[in-house]
């Protein structure tokens, strides 16, 4: 009998629901009873990660930590979190629940080094509170980054996850792909060898896009480890 996963979710909805669905394709099933239980709380109720880290919200992690002893009450063995920004307060979960909760940093950190050489540049796209607490540039401190400038971060990357046609709005908006498609070019170009979908938005915004650069997808990742654990 496979274990059942616990999504703490709700941070975006839409990002929860795509999350959802990279776990039923990544799982090898070829009936319905062949699929892993699946317990998610889609939560709008925490606070925004952000806009805590960046002084301006308040502090999420009750509602986070108790949206994750909700699920576990409710029988998941194990938790993942399609928000990377929300892998700020991974530990004040990890302290708050008897159960294992899952790492998308350390899993893209991991993929990274094993995908490309050390000296290649990887770009972030991601929140702004993301870029503040260094995620990802703390889980890779050698590699060299291309990351955004300040206009570019306000712009074009917030501006695709809460702008009137960011995600968080309107969900995958063709204007917004576009833009975002053009930005990764001049990110390449800049010598980006890969893209980092650091925002569960991009994930969503950027699934099964032609860039011109290879994307790496945190919650892809997130939820191939799910699914292994869910099997074990």
């Amino acid at each position: 009998m496979s274990k059942t996963i616990g999504v703490l979710g709700g941070m975006g909805p839409e990002a929860t629901a795509d999350f959802f669905v990279k776990l039923i394709r990544r799982t090898p099933a070829r009936t319905d009873a062949e699929h892993v239980r699946v317990l998610i709380d889609s939560n709008p109720g925490v606070p925004d990660r952000t806009a805590f880290i960046l002084g301006v919200g308040p502090n999420p992690v009750d509602e986070l930590v108790t949206t994750a002893r909700n699920l576990v009450k409710a029988g998941a063995d194990f938790l993942a979190i399609p928000c990377i920004t929300a892998h700020h307060f991974i530990d004040e979960i990890r302290d708050g629940v008897k159960v294992p909760v899952l790492d998308a940093v350390a899993l893209t950190a991991e993929h990274v080094k094993d995908r490309f050489e050390p000296s290649d540049a990887i770009a972030i796209l991601a929140s702004a509170g993301t870029l503040r607490m260094r995620l990802f540039q703390n889980a890779m401190a050698d590699r060299p980054f291309v990351l955004p400038t300040k206009v570019e971060q306000e712009r074009i990357v917030t501006g695709a996850i809460y702008g009137p046609r960011g995600v968080k709005a309107v969900g995958p908006h063709p204007e917004t792909r576009k833009q975002v498609q053009r930005y990764i070019a001049q990110l390449a170009g800049r010598g980006a060898g890969a893209v980092i979908a650091g925002c569960t938005e991009f994930s969503v915004l950027l699934t099964d896009v032609e860039l011109d650069a290879p994307l790496v997808d945190p919650m892809a990742l997130l939820a191939e480890q799910a699914v292994r654990k869910a099997k074990e």
